[in-house]
């Protein structure tokens, strides 16, 4: 029988100072740290945003430096994020230069083009190979070039310049220089380019493959800077362009913007009273129980949700593009070019050993589009056949000891 009294058994019940302490230890760490956490994510990106090619960026990747110098020598730099924007701040076609960094791609190629009715110079710098096609159509990307390049040709910014330094990406031309009357410039090697200056439609356009000559990190080493300044300097007003999310907005509008405005406040009370419903009729259920199971998904199983993933989406293009790299791969393989040969090479390549026309391949392993399908099945199956053949073609020659990749 137990002898404790009431008193002692409410003491012994009740939890003490220390022991409340030990029990909210845990919680209170779990606080600091996120507090911790926010404090130094806070201090990391004050500032500004962190944009590379930016002129509002003062940091490593930015290009704040090139934009205040300009400003100084009395250049107007106007910093647009849309085309809106920058159609509106080209005031004089023929006294601007545009400066575009389309990193994440977000131009159409109607929009591209459209660039090149704003102003008499464009300048690029480091595009990719869509923006390549729609403003310098007769250059293909060959990538990384030399970290040091030289002074190699008439180009006023390139000979004030005089050397060149930093990580950079290689350009070649696909068609003859002189032809297009293009101006190559701070050469690798092997036809390989950093820098190719030549008219496009009514405009000069200059695709730059030294980025890192215009960003703060780099621009005081070498000539850099003289490269940066004169080539961005020509004109009285340079529009520092860079796409945004508004571009891809105002060519797909979402469906907000198609809204009456009478539904966004329709939508917030919904969601509230749904809230509130789930709140007063909701049950409390007790713990979850985690069981383990063992999961062995076929690869054949993976390859057919994706494929539904796609047909659901009616994303005709994308599963095509996904065979077609594939594809590519292995034909650059089969014909011994490395996997990051240009699409064109492979092209001409493979159209050779098979014998078919280069222009026939090209469309198969690029341009075609379908808009259906029973087009994406055909095209499928002509990527097929095409990959059979040259692998057939490459057999036949090993046999007979007539060339091997």
């Amino acid at each position: 029988m137990s002898t404790r009294t009431a008193d002692e058994r409410v003491a012994v019940a009740t939890p003490t100072a220390r022991a409340a302490a030990r029990r909210a230890a845990p919680w209170a760490a779990l606080a600091a740290a996120v507090v911790l956490a926010a404090v130094i994510v806070t201090a990391l990106t004050a500032g500004g945003p962190r944009e590379r090619f930016s002129p509002h960026d003062p940091s490593a990747e930015g290009s704040m430096a090139v934009a205040e110098v300009l400003r100084e020598q009395g250049v107007d730099v106007v910093p647009t994020t849309s085309l809106a924007q920058t159609r509106a701040a080209v005031a004089d076609g023929q006294t601007t230069t545009i400066v575009l960094a389309d990193r994440d791609d977000d131009l159409s190629s109607s929009q591209r083009r459209e660039l090149l009715a704003l102003a008499h110079r464009l300048v690029v710098l480091e595009p990719d190979l869509p923006t390549l096609v729609d403003l310098a159509p007769p250059v293909a990307s060959a990538g990384a070039a030399d970290p040091v390049l030289h002074a190699d040709c008439s180009l006023p910014a390139v000979q004030r310049a005089g050397r060149v330094s930093g990580t950079s990406q290689g350009y070649r031309m696909l068609e003859d220089p002189a032809a297009a009357d293009a101006t190559l410039c701070l050469g690798s090697g092997d036809g390989v380019y950093s820098i190719v200056d030549l008219p496009e439609d009514a405009t000069r356009v200059t695709v730059v493959g030294t980025g890192a000559a215009f960003t703060n990190r780099d621009v005081d080493r070498d000539g850099n800077a003289a490269l940066a300044l004169t080539l961005l300097g020509v004109d009285p007003t340079l529009v520092w362009y860079l796409p945004s999310e508004a571009d891809v907005a105002a060519r797909h509008p979402s469906l907000a913007s198609l809204s009456p405005d009478w539904v966004p406040p329709l939508a917030v009370l919904a969601a509230l009273t749904a809230l509130a419903a789930a709140l007063w009729r909701g049950r409390r259920l007790g713990p979850l129980v985690v069981e383990r199971l063992p999961v062995h998904v076929r690869a054949s199983e993976t390859m057919e949700g994706r494929a539904r993933l796609y047909e659901r989406a009616r994303a005709r293009l994308r599963a095509l593009d996904a065979l077609r790299m594939g594809a590519l791969t292995r034909l650059a393989a089969l014909v011994g070019l490395p996997r990051t040969a240009p699409v064109d090479d492979i092209v001409e390549a493979v159209a050779e050993l098979t014998g078919r026309h280069p222009r026939a391949v090209r469309d198969l392993v690029l341009d075609a589009v379908p808009r259906g399908d029973r087009e994406l099945v055909r095209l499928s199956d002509a990527l097929a056949s095409l990959e059979a053949d040259a692998v057939a073609r490459v057999a036949a020659r090993g046999r007979k000891g007539e060339w091997t990749p």
